[in-house]
């Protein structure tokens, strides 16, 4: 039996929490995490009353899933956020930043921080119908450390694991090479069945969802798993829509015209259409990623810190905030947002306050006393990127520098500039995959697959050879405040904000809540008797 959720207020969780000191606190057995912090946002008006269970819902999305469906594979933050309702991992986060034990029931850490040891939870079913097994489990978490493949590991984290062992059918055992403290914010990471075959195109998962279809370019259909272990948090709603919205003129069309139930981060045109329209709901809270104009630190002439620093001193970032947003977000100086509590460095938003003159000199200085061309990929279904891009466009002209905006399709992004790394400048959102400070910063480490951007800094590496080997919460604080230090000072990126994040609801439904990752989380949302 489901147990009833206090609906008469909804005290809608903001994304400004986060596990700090990741694994220290689970050698109890328990998988809350510490020391995290949350703020709590209230919406304009509350939807009340009794939830019900079943019902079905659209949701629009900006992009097809043109990304793989394997969970260990997949790359774009659109793409996980909806396989966050289909997989889970031995532990999985909650709404306020804490790991919850989920396919297993209980775990601890050895002191060293190198030996995990899980107890499975009994009776754990598949999609597929089978039930999870210790060998099921082995698979998963060698598969994501290449130790059952060709020796790549899928998830850079689990470069670390050094084996894993069964010594009994509800037991595991994972052993490190080195100690790794923050190692249980991975074990997220989806356990998935041995015996699968195709998850590229058929998730296979023990999450409140099961996948039902994928219709390119029109939706993404999942159903609520009949069979979901946890019986005191299944799923409201029947059937989840995730439908394809290309076009943002069409938000708000659709919502109004009954096409659509929801919508995530809308903009703030969108919001002004929508603003006083009894039929919907507006929540706010933070996007949890960091939004930036990447540039790629090997081509010409962006490979010259003096022209990185230039065009951070040419942005005034508050007023990208007030155009795209009506000043809403977070401005940000690292890759670091404020959900992430005590690696958070809000001292490094003010480094680079708008100095024309500061950089025009350096321009002059890099041997760009004119000014040069430069030209700034966004992808085309991402309204604020192009946006902020468009701000950035015209606040470069005070320094000689003419910029033009190229958009191109999502899955060309992903291909061209974030694989091939054929770009010179890109706004995007890079969110953090896991509840760690490492999901931030390790892909800026010179041999990160992640590294898309071509960042190179000896003593940024040896920092973070530093930081996973640490057993000492403070000195990892430390270590990662260092690393954010470098970036901001490389001026690696011209780092601009966290955006905010305005989801409309149908007041048909209720029960959103905000994660500090970016996910969606469709199993507490339900319709209102």
């Amino acid at each position: 039996m489901k147990k009833r959720r206090n609906v008469l207020t909804l005290l809608l969780v903001a994304a400004l929490t986060v596990v700090l000191g990741g694994c220290q606190d689970g050698k109890d057995g328990k998988a809350d995490s510490s020391d995290t912090t949350s703020s709590q946002v209230s919406t304009e008006s509350t939807t009340t009353g009794e939830p019900v269970m079943g019902g079905s819902i659209v949701v629009g999305i900006p992009q097809d899933l043109e990304d793989s469906l394997d969970p260990h594979k997949s790359v774009a933050a659109g793409t996980k956020e909806i396989l966050f309702n289909i997989y889970e991992g031995l532990v999985k986060p909650d709404e306020e930043g804490n790991l919850k034990d989920a396919v297993a029931e209980s775990h601890t850490i050895s002191e060293d921080g190198k030996e995990y040891t899980f107890k499975l939870r009994s009776g754990v079913k598949f999609h597929d119908g089978t039930t999870v097994t210790a060998e099921d489990v082995k698979y998963s978490i060698e598969r994501c450390a290449g130790i059952n493949g060709d020796g790549t590991p899928l998830v850079e984290a689990f470069s670390n694991v050094d084996k894993v062992e069964i010594p009994d059918e509800s037991t595991i055992h994972i052993y490190l090479k080195e100690s790794d403290t923050e190692f249980l914010s991975y074990l997220t990471v989806a356990i998935i069945p041995e015996h699968a075959s195709d998850l590229k195109t058929n998730p296979v998962g023990t999450g409140p969802f099961h996948y039902v279809s994928r219709s390119p370019q029109e939706n993404i259909i999942i159903e609520k798993f009949a069979d979901y272990w946890d019986t005191d948090n299944q799923a409201y709603l029947d059937k989840v829509t995730f439908k394809i919205v290309g076009d943002t003129n069409a938000v708000v069309t659709g919502l109004k015209a009954g096409t659509l139930d929801m919508y995530a981060r809308i903009d703030s045109t969108q919001r002004a259409q929508l603003e006083g329209d009894d039929a919907f709901q507006i929540y706010e809270g933070g996007m949890n990623l960091v939004q930036a104009l990447y540039l790629n630190n090997e081509v010409e002439p962006l490979n010259n810190v003096k022209v990185r620093q230039a065009l951070c001193y040419a942005a005034n970032r508050q007023e990208v905030l007030d155009m795209i947003a009506d000043g809403k977000g977070t401005i940000i100086g690292s890759s670091m947002f404020p959900a992430f509590g005590k690696y958070y460095m809000p001292e490094l938003a003010d480094k680079y306050n708008q100095d024309i003159e500061k950089a025009k000199e350096l321009l002059k200085e890099a041997g760009y006393p004119d000014g040069f061309d430069l030209t700034i990929t966004v992808p085309n279904n991402y309204q604020q990127h192009i946006d902020t891009a468009q701000v950035l466009v015209e606040q470069f002209k005070a320094i000689g520098v003419n910029a033009k905006i190229q958009q191109i399709e999502w899955g060309s992004w992903l291909s061209d500039v974030y694989s091939d790394r054929k770009f010179e400048s890109t706004v995007v959102g890079v969110d953090a995959a896991y509840l760690s400070g490492r999901a931030l910063l390790e892909r800026f480490t010179s041999t990160s697959s992640k590294n898309f951007v071509n960042y190179h800094n000896d003593e940024y590496d040896k920092l973070y050879e530093q930081v996973k080997t640490s057993t000492d919460e403070n000195e990892q604080i430390d270590l990662y405040k260092q690393m954010e230090t470098l970036l901001a000072d490389d001026a690696a990126n011209l780092y601009i904000e966290d955006m905010a994040c305005e989801v409309v609801l149908r007041k048909d439904f209720a029960g959103y809540v905000f994660y500090p990752l970016y996910v969606q989380d469709m199993a507490k949302i339900y319709k209102v008797k």
